[in-house]
């Protein structure tokens, strides 16, 4: 029998079709960077949760 995933759903990707990096080197719609958007698919779901629960709230705090 396959292992049970740690969460209920899959991680869905924060693409809003806004695809552009600012100057700051983020995405202009889900605040990524070019390299997190290449990795999303290889990404475990932990590694996804922490950028969607932590990371991605805080850089958009911090670009205000």
């Amino acid at each position: 029998m396959p292992a049970m995933s740690t969460f209920p759903f899959p991680i869905l990707s924060p693409c809003i079709g806004i695809c552009r990096l600012g100057a700051d080197g983020y995405c202009d719609g889900c605040l990524r960077t070019g390299e997190e958007i290449a990795r999303w698919v290889a990404m475990g779901e932990r590694e996804r949760r922490r950028l969607m629960d932590e990371v991605l709230p805080q850089r958009e705090t911090a670009r205000g």
